[in-house]
């Protein structure tokens, strides 16, 4: 996919992806020391591109964009897109304020992404001219699609969402507040042809609650370590197995949020330890955050092998 293909095309390929896989939020490798690891990333997104997600999301809150440099962003992206080799869109995030987010926005351009992903901006709580403000100011920046995030302080209101929706670069929302009140209303006021999709942090917990109101697409945190698992799930859902939906909540998914409660940053932590037992070169996660405990490392992995014996695989 290049950018002269146009949002249209961008977002007809994400519907069709997201009617037919998770998408994917890859993890960022890192070694021991802290410093990328290059190789180690291009084969992680390589087994995670052959768990035929929808899309693939590099550089986002999973992938601890937070945490990255221009440059080591730069060739996150440029592996994903080099890996994915047009099978399926790529999505980088971009964020902080408007001006940050249009540098990484032409990296993002420039290594071939199909789309970015405007994560929450930097600290501030602002109103909603500004929420629309920040889309306006960096949709005039780059000819890339965007889908806004909104999570923590950033929530749209019907009106705001008619503003940003108009803007022709603007083809999507990913929700992370699981206020279902607010998403119908967002919904409802959306073009026809805007993408939404479930963005809340184990979206599976919510993804029928979600589906509901029309939302029935999500991203998968359990697709960076456990594909297997994700994949039953997403079948199990879209083919209306409840009793199998059921089983992998209660004996898998709400255990594995139990365990995420327990500490801020395990939503990322986890992910990545839950790799590492796996076998996946995936490296430590970078400060703020902090890897678990070896009592909650010994937690995750008997969560991790009930998991996948639920779907007839092994640690």
């Amino acid at each position: 996919m290049t950018v002269s293909a146009g949002p249209a095309a961008v977002a007809r390929r994400l519907r069709e992806g997201m009617a037919g896989g998770v998408l994917s939020f890859p993890l960022t490798s890192f070694r021991d020391d802290g410093t990328l690891d290059p190789d180690g990333f291009r084969a992680y997104v390589a087994e995670r591109l052959a768990a035929a997600p929808g899309a693939v999301f590099p550089a986002c809150g999973t992938g601890e964009f937070f945490s990255l440099d221009e440059d080591e962003y730069r060739q996150v992206v440029t592996i994903t897109v080099e890996e994915a080799a047009g099978r399926v869109p790529v999505v980088a995030g971009t964020g902080y304020g408007w001006a940050q987010a249009v540098r990484f926005a032409r990296i993002a351009e420039d290594a071939g992404a199909d789309a970015l992903l405007v994560l929450p901006h930097y600290l501030v709580t602002a109103p909603q001219d500004g929420l629309v403000a920040q889309l306006e100011q960096i949709a005039a920046r780059t000819p890339l699609p965007l889908i806004a995030y909104q999570r923590g302080q950033v929530a749209f209101t019907a009106g705001s969402l008619r503003r940003i929706a108009a803007l022709p670069n603007v083809i999507g929302l990913k929700d992370g507040h699981s206020d279902l009140d607010r998403l119908q209303r967002l919904t409802l006021a959306a073009p026809e042809d805007f993408l939404f999709f479930n963005g809340a942090s184990t979206a599976e917990i919510q993804a029928r609650a979600y589906a509901t109101v029309g939302v029935p697409a999500y991203s998968s945190a359990v697709h960076a370590f456990a594909p297997e698992i994700a994949g039953a799930f997403f079948t199990a859902l879209r083919e209306g197995d409840h009793g199998t939906v059921d089983k992998l909540l209660r004996d898998f998914y709400v255990p594995l949020v139990e365990l995420r409660d327990r500490v801020p940053g395990y939503a990322v932590s986890l992910v990545k330890a839950a790799a590492r037992l796996r076998g996946h070169r995936v490296g430590p996660v970078r400060a703020p955050l902090t890897d678990p405990s070896p009592a909650d490392l010994a937690a995750l992995t008997a969560v991790l092998t009930a998991g996948l014996d639920l779907v007839g695989a092994a640690l």
